[in-house]
């Protein structure tokens, strides 16, 4: 959307900008109360235990869902869009990889891994992903029901119906992958348990490039014909010396 406070900003008094910026701070304030019961009750979500064996091609070879754990209870997975014969993974969610990283050792150190998967075979992942300069681990699940069972992989048999199941509703869908995050827990038996799963914007608070936006006056300036990120976002290696104003 179009920001109106660039082109005619309103400029005040620092005694005037004080008493706006407090009663803003108190909504402020609101919205990370709100955040935080969310994330209780988000918490308190029933489990769903996982019954179904899942195999992955890994660079260590084929591991299972409980092997993706890797000694920790908690496992986070990243469903990648990168599809049997992609040229190259969705911008999206390049653009969401690039904030990995640098949380994993925090994340590791906290009993959480994160792993990211994707359809495409193993050594087309492992292409691109060297490509992007990535070190956290990315798996294929290629041959497996995994993406499908988790609604983020569409057969052409499903977009022929004209809408597919994804974000807990019928939508209409034109390619084979989506987005998404699923968290697992894995309890001291070895029983894995599917504890949430969130798709399309679900993750965007993840992506601290946004959090650093929505800070500036010019806000996220998504002003392109689709309004998202696809207007300005670019895989990290696609944008060359030319900054945008």
């Amino acid at each position: 959307m179009t920001n109106s406070t660039i082109d005619n900003p309103r400029v005040v008094s620092r005694d005037e900008w004080l008493a706006a910026r407090k009663q803003l701070l108190s909504k402020e304030k609101e919205l990370t109360k709100l955040r935080e019961k969310l994330s209780v009750e988000r918490r308190e979500l029933p489990w769903v235990k996982v019954e179904k064996a899942y195999a992955f091609d890994t660079p260590s070879g084929k591991q299972t869902l409980a092997d993706l754990f890797d000694g920790r209870s908690q496992l986070v997975v990243n469903h990648f869009m990168l599809g049997p014969g992609w040229k190259e993974g969705c911008v999206g969610c390049s653009f969401g990889a690039d904030h990995i990283e640098g949380a994993l050792v925090h994340l590791e150190h906290h009993d959480v891994t994160v792993v990211v998967v994707s359809r495409a075979p193993l050594p087309d992942i492992e292409a691109y992903k060297k490509r992007m300069g990535w070190c956290f681990k990315w798996v294929s699940s290629c041959g497996s029901d995994f993406n499908h069972d988790y609604h983020v992989s569409f057969t052409k048999d499903d977009l022929a119906e004209g809408q597919v199941y994804y974000n807990y509703e019928m939508t209409e869908a034109s390619i084979e992958e989506l987005p998404g995050l699923s968290v697992f827990y894995k309890d001291a038996t070895g029983d894995i348990f599917h504890t949430y799963s969130t798709y399309a914007r679900g993750a965007e608070e993840l992506l601290g490039t946004y959090m650093v936006l929505d800070l500036t006056p010019k806000g996220r300036n998504e002003n392109g014909p689709n309004h998202n990120l696809m207007d300005w976002v670019r895989r990290h290696d696609e944008y060359g010396n030319q900054a945008r104003e």
